[in-house]
């Protein structure tokens, strides 16, 4: 008795596509809706009266930085193409990366 598959390969192109725009859609349009409260360790912080000291990190003043891209005034906009361009920041080191990887397992391959 054999296994009859009835379902159909997703190619990989499709699969990467898909994933792409997934991160997107999170990055660009659900981020709105993630909460504004401070996060547990600013929580704690706050609770327990030790974030008096602190200080803003050394990238404070980037354009990309608290979430949002310096000189967009909407906020909804604002996060949303930063969660954009991170993705797209993302797929650019990311992609090069296996890029590199695999063109330099290459030559071993093909011996």
């Amino acid at each position: 008795m054999s296994a009859v598959s009835t379902g159909r390969r997703v190619g990989t192109k499709v699969f990467v596509a898909a994933g792409l725009l997934v991160a997107l859609v999170l990055a660009g349009f659900v981020s709105y809706y993630a909460s504004g409260s401070p996060d547990g360790l600013e929580k704690v912080a706050a609770d327990k009266g030790f974030d008096a000291g602190a200080e803003d990190h050394a990238s404070a003043g980037s354009p990309l930085a608290d979430y949002g891209v310096s000189g967009v005034e909407n906020a909804r906009l604002s996060g949303g193409l930063s969660g954009v361009i991170g993705v797209g920041v993302v797929l650019v080191v990311g992609g090069g990366l296996f890029w590199a990887l695999r063109r330099r397992q290459a030559p071993e391959d093909a011996a």
